[in-house]
């Protein structure tokens, strides 16, 4: 009975589903005929002229398909000169009336079954006696300028319908006369004619048409030609992406677009902050939105894609361009678009990468001998009754200074081994020696594409594998990527991207868990602070736990082996289409397409952190934690375009309905005192540990959004887009989840006008303008309801449940909340006007923008009155602006048969301010925030210098009213002049740590095969905090020029040995510019001869050598890198491979 029962479901399933096919069957043909046209599709069609009239050629299609909603396909050119006809009121057929117009100039036309009239030329090739002209058959190659091979260039014989197109490597066959005229047109080429000779092979060379060559960029829920884009956009190119080594995609954008400001971070699996057109809020995120195959993401994630897998990216600056991603398109929009298959030859590529590095230290130590001098110095001035000077040494006070290790005193004894001091007989340790290694990195990538007009397909699998030069810190990553576009009929089509990476982070020494006083940034800057004098085993051979017998500096001889951070990431992105074109049903209809994406998105995060007892960050005992995290996240938009023609007016319209829901789950355990190492953080339960910290939470939020688009062109000159988009956020309470956002952009094809027409220097010349709103979706979610926490009091004898106002630690303060239910978006209104040019035959072009934007509604903490049982509140206050330049110029500077130079350069300028506050004008000194100053500055003293013997009388002004001042010392300038150096009345702003001008310039050599590229990046007119030097004595200190009574005419103070901070204003000393501009990449490339790699099989081999990093061309802090902000960075060389089947 059960298997009757199963078969009874299925043969009914079936039955169902048979009716729902021939119900959609049926309802496809209704609506086809009802969409068909009223006449039957012949040339004998009648066709009404209601009065006496004269028409061109185009007038006449115009009013046949008007009439007929027949579909003319011809070339404008060919038909051009078709002669006006005069025609009578009456009735025609249409086949007579257009043999009427097309006969006189040798034209003909043909009726298809989809209601296409396709206009061609007669026939050709028989003469007058009627007999076949004889042909002889012409072959050849077309290739580009560059040398590459062109595929798919149509190539006719000139007057006749006899034509052919140049297969994937360029080479082609067709029959011809001689005397004929070979036609050989291609998209964003200029059009060639070769009349045919005696020769029988013709190699063609094809040079751009920057009039018609039409790039396509992604702006947002579509794509336009980058000739009618009203906003302000940089894209950065496949090949710009993947022209020098990176991890990620975020790197390769590094100095390639203008207005984008990338930091660096070499540690690997890490990316660096992106901030476009600078900061703007203060408490909220400054990160742009990142979207991917056309689905935003929510929590970022661009740094998982494989780069080669990458085919463009899009940067959409201004908010007019912004302003259709609503709330969450105040800081930018990067459009990520991964490569898809294309229609033609099957292709197989292969990528591969092989890269070492080293790391370079700019700031060395103090040797054993120096250091020792150093610290003889500090104690000297810690008391100078009692210790000798530095330069001025005794064996016994040695003694006395050095203790607690036997071992390295016994290699300062080295230096009185003949009997007067000689600091370079001691042994110099370098502690970073034990932590550091070659760095490797490997990247492979297969990729296979190709298809047909019905279905396009791209696949690959990547595999990166990024060895740090820092032990115990290495990236592996395992990337697979599938896009299929199926288009089954000419009404429907669908497809999808699936994008999913497996990576596994060592992080290196984590500092999580840790409660040690030698705890330091990481293990390279842990092994910076042991002592140069120091050895790491006794004579023994036992470890020293702690080297020059200080608690605070242990050592970290194996740390890599003590200390473990992993990090696990599993993330799936999908982006899933269909889409219906309701033109394919009738001309009507024609432009008018319905399109739903679906993009999932699932990441699971597992952190597993293990401290060994022996841990430099432990004291004795051991820790592990286990972090968990699942997000689950998805975008549905539903989507209706039309587009629209009328003569010289152009149409299009996007609406949109989107909804996208988010949800985190997190659980967290630690514990102490783990049994056995190698149950890390896996043995957690309550049978083995006491757990000492535990933590579980569950978020979720949910946005709704529609949106409304219009693109207006006339005449190909005049460019009008509007948009509004309209937000409702869960996370806000009622009354204040939704929010506009409006944009207006306009358009000027200069280069259209009859002024400029006849120019012979200008290609294209556009003017553009733009405003817009976008938003910032600031507002965590629960954040405008109140935080609880349990309360249990008694009421007689019984604990009864209760609950308190709960409170909140906001950076390391304690504050207990009242919730605000009105609390909204930050905003923010963006001004732009552009210019984009094309100069001297495309030799010059670029854009170059100006824009202003004021963010209103900040969402700050603010105090209020105890009496209400709080004492803060967050509130939508204050405001900034900000205002800026961007520029971008790309040059063709030589240009011959076997040479050229191009330059690329990207440049940035922008200013930052605060305007208002949560007080109004009024400054907010414990965040360091001031009106009339950027967000990120810089509040202290200000340094002149150092106090000198001379200064004595002055010093002595001061120490009368409290200060200690002695000449060494750092002097602070004392702004009012009353002797007293105070917090109130003396600390000023320094300068702003905001980079004003970002600047990348590539200069690329191409000879023949042979390509050298260098890429320089560099960040400009910003003040760096160093952070001075402590110069306390008691701990390891970089080599410096420091003050003594023999050394008066130094850089920093004098040293005084301190467990603490030594110098009071030591700080003052360390404020520099931040400029610098380096020397990022360096590349050489070889391309193989195309008959070398014919002759193999292969469509192209490349092969490439870089060098990255290696050098700075000039830095105001020379004992830095202030690309990653660290007194070492990475220095090395590449070498990779391109094969293309």
């Amino acid at each position: 009975m059960k298997i009757n029962f199963i078969r009874e479901i299925s043969y009914k399933k079936d039955l169902l589903l048979k009716a729902i096919m021939r119900t959609f069957i049926f309802l496809c043909c209704t609506i086809s005929f009802a969409f068909g046209s009223k006449e039957a599709f012949s040339q004998n069609t009648e066709i009404i002229i209601d009065s006496d009239v004269t028409l061109n050629v185009k007038q006449l299609f115009k009013l046949i398909k008007e009439q007929t909603d027949y579909k003319f396909v011809y070339r404008h050119d060919l038909i051009k000169k078709a002669p006006e006809l005069s025609l009578k009121k009456g009735v025609i057929k249409a086949g007579e009336l257009l043999n009427k117009f097309l006969d006189p100039i040798d034209f003909t036309f043909e009726f298809t079954k989809n209601q296409t009239v396709i206009v061609k030329r007669k026939p050709r090739g028989l003469d007058s006696n009627s007999k076949m002209v004889p042909q002889m058959q012409i072959t050849g190659n077309v290739k580009d300028i560059n040398n590459m091979p062109l595929p798919g260039v149509n190539i006719i014989v000139k007057n006749t319908s006899n034509g052919t197109q140049t297969d994937f490597d360029g080479n082609f066959t067709i029959r011809a006369n001689t005397g004929d005229i070979l036609v050989f047109s291609y998209i964003g080429m200029k059009t060639t004619e070769i009349i045919v000779g005696s020769k029988s092979t013709y190699n063609i060379i094809m040079e751009e048409d920057a009039a018609e060559l039409e790039a396509v960029v992604v702006v947002g829920y579509g794509t336009q030609k980058k000739s009618d884009v009203t906003g302000a956009l940089v894209s950065v190119s496949a090949e710009d992406l993947t022209s020098r080594p990176v991890n990620n995609a975020i790197e390769a954008m590094q100095g390639k677009a203008a207005g984008v400001d990338i930091s660096s971070n070499e540690r690997p699996g890490q990316v660096g902050s992106i901030t476009i057109r600078g900061v703007r809020s203060l408490s909220a995120s400054n990160s742009p939105l990142y979207v991917l195959d056309g689905i935003p993401l929510i929590t970022g994630g661009i740094e998982n894609i494989n780069p080669q897998d990458i085919e463009s990216i899009d940067i959409l600056k201004d908010a007019s361009a912004t302003a259709i991603y609503g709330s969450r398109g105040a800081n930018g929009v990067v459009i990520v678009t991964t490569k898809k298959g294309k229609t033609g030859k099957y292709t197989l590529s292969y990528n591969t990468l092989v890269s070492t590095e080293k790391i370079r230290e700019f700031a060395p130590m103090f040797n054993a001998g120096e250091y020792i001098e150093y610290r003889r110095w500090a104690k000297h001035y810690q008391n100078p009754t009692l210790v000798p000077r530095g330069d001025q040494p005794t064996q016994a006070n040695d003694a006395a200074i050095f203790t607690g290790d036997e071992t390295a005193f016994d290699n300062i004894l080295k230096g009185w081994a003949s009997g007067t001091w000689d600091g370079s007989q001691l042994t110099t340790t370098d502690w970073t020696d034990f932590v550091t290694q070659t760095g490797i990195t490997t990247q492979h990538t297969l990729s296979a594409s190709g298809g047909s007009e019905k279905m396009k397909a791209y696949g690959s699998f990547g595999y990166t594998d990024n060895k740090g030069v820092i032990k115990g810190q290495s990236y592996e990553r395992y990337n697979g990527n599938l896009s299929i576009d199926i288009t089954p009929t000419e009404w429907f089509s669908f497809g999808g991207n699936l994008n999913t990476s497996y990576s596994t982070q060592e992080y290196g020494q984590s500092t999580a868990g840790n409660n040690g006083v030698s705890v330091r940034g990481g293990l390279y800057d842990s092994a910076r602070e042991v002592f140069q004098y120091t050895l790491p085993y006794d004579s023994d051979g036992n470890r020293i736990e702690f080297p020059g017998g200080d608690i605070a500096v242990k050592t970290i001889i194996d740390e890599y082996k003590y200390s473990q951070d992993q990090r696990v990431t599993l993330r799936a992105f999908g982006s899933f289409y269909a889409q219906l074109d309701f033109g394919a049903f009738t001309p009507a209809l024609e432009g008018l397409r319905f399109r739903t994406n679906f993009g999932p998105d699932i990441e699971t995060y597992r952190n597993g952190t293990f401290l060994d007892a022996l841990s430099v960050v432990r004291t004795g005992s051991s820790y592990a934690s286990l972090e968990k995290r699942q997000r689950l996240s998805y975008t549905l938009d539903n989507l209706l375009y039309y587009n629209k023609t009328i003569d010289k007016h152009d149409f299009g319209v996007t609406l949109l309905q989107s909804q996208t829901q988010f949800k985190e789950e997190f659980s967290l355990m630690s514990a102490n005192n783990i049994p056995f190492p190698s149950q890390k953080w896996n043995a957690l339960s309550s049978s083995n540990v006491s757990l000492s910290n535990w933590d579980s939470n569950i978020i979720e939020r949910q946005l709704l959004s529609y949106m409304a688009r219009l693109n207006y062109g006339f005449d190909e000159k005049y460019l009008i887009t509007l948009s509004g988009r309209y937000d409702g956020a869960s996370q806000l309470a009622e009354g204040n989840k939704w929010a506009f956002f409006p944009s207006a952009a306009l358009g000027w094809r200069l280069d259209k006008e009859e002024f400029l027409a006849n120019s012979s220097w200008i290609n294209q010349l556009k003017l553009r303008l733009g405003v817009g709103v976008t938003g910032n979706s600031a507002i965590d979610p629960y954040a405008t309801k109140n935080a609880l926490s349990p309360l249990f009091y008694a009421i007689g004898n019984t604990p009864t449940a209760g609950v308190q106002n709960a409170i909140t630690d906001i950076d390391g303060t304690d504050y207990t909340l009242l919730a605000n239910n009105e609390l909204g978006w930050e905003k923010t209104t963006q001004y732009n006007i552009g210019l984009d040019f094309s100069l001297l035959k495309s030799r010059i072009s670029g854009g170059l923008d100006i824009y202003a934007s004021k963010t209103t509604d900040l969402l700050l903490l603010k105090a209020i009155p105890t009496v209400t049982g709080y004492d803060a509140t967050y509130a939508n206050v204050g405001e900034t602006k900000s205002n800026g330049i961007d520029l971008t110029i790309n040059t063709m500077n030589v240009r011959n048969d076997n040479f050229q130079w191009a330059t690329d350069i990207s440049a940035s300028y922008q200013q930052n301010e605060i305007v208002e506050l949560s007080n109004g004008k009024e400054d907010d000194i414990n965040n360091e925030w001031f009106i009339g100053e950027s967000q990120d500055v810089i509040y202290g003293f200000a340094s002149n210098g150092i106090w000198k013997e001379s200064d004595a009388a002055e010093m002595a002004l001061f120490n009368a009213n409290g200060h200690t001042f002695t000449p060494g010392n750092a002097r602070p300038v004392d702004q009012n002049g009353d002797y007293k150096i105070d917090n109130n009345n003396d600390r000023v702003v320094i300068g702003s740590e905001i980079p004003k001008y970002i600047v990348g310039l590539t200069n690329t050599f191409t000879y023949k095969g042979l390509e050298l590229s260098i890429f320089l990046y560099g960040r400009l007119g910003y003040t760096y905090n160093t952070g001075g030097e402590g110069l306390v004595g008691r701990y390891n200190s970089r080599k410096v020029n420091y003050y003594t009574e023999v050394n008066t005419n130094s850089d920093y103070q004098k040293p005084i040995y301190s467990a603490g901070n030594g110098d009071q204003y030591f700080q003052t000393l360390g404020y520099r510019s931040g400029s610098f501009m380096k020397i990022r990449n360096i590349s050489l490339g070889y391309n193989l001869p195309e008959n070398v790699t014919s002759t193999l099989g292969l469509s192209r081999l490349r092969f490439y050598a870089q060098a990255t990093n290696p050098g700075m061309l000039f830095s105001k802090v020379d004992w830095i890198d202030l690309d990653v902000r660290r007194s070492s960075s990475n220095r090395g060389f590449a070498f990779g491979m391109n094969v293309e089947f």
